[in-house]
């Protein structure tokens, strides 16, 4: 089986900062020609997206796809809800993650998966700011130990 080639089109960097991520998907998006477009030249921004299960359906609000320079009529609201394509015993699975208390779904990154546009999404939870502060001091630990590794092998 030949690998499929995957190109990052953008990630939400700031979600692993402000949840613990606790199971990851990949699904598909329901979009139209001039969006996609858009993306392949990597017009697209994650800040501040969210998806909601509404009616049996996951939908991602907030998702920034800029309009398409020669795409005139035909582009879309750029901020317009999306339509997120599952299997349905996935999207009950998640269902069931975010009616617990303190979970919530975040999307992750947005990337093409040979000539189809994809979404990785994750059941989050979030993080308080002593959790923040205490990843922020393992990180800077670890790059004390490597800057000093580094200098002990010249």
């Amino acid at each position: 089986m030949a690998k499929v080639s995957e190109k990052l089109i953008a990630s939400n960097k700031k979600a692993w900062h402000d949840y613990f991520i606790e199971q990851t998907w990949e699904a598909g998006i329901s979009l139209v020609g001039t969006e996609v477009k858009s993306l392949r030249m990597g017009k697209c921004s994650l800040k501040e997206s969210y998806i909601r299960y509404v009616g049996g359906e996951l939908i991602l609000y907030g998702m920034n796809i800029s309009p398409y320079e020669k795409g005139n009529i035909f582009n879309r609201d750029p901020l317009r809800p999306r339509k997120l394509l599952l299997h349905r015993q996935e999207i009950n699975k998640i269902a069931g993650g975010v009616s617990q208390k303190g979970y919530t779904i975040v999307p992750l990154k947005v990337y093409l998966k040979g000539s189809l546009v994809k979404v990785e999404i994750g059941l989050a939870r979030g993080k308080k700011l002593y959790d923040k502060r205490e990843d922020t001091a393992k990180k800077d630990q670890r790059r004390e130990a490597e800057r000093e590794f580094k200098v002990t092998l010249r």
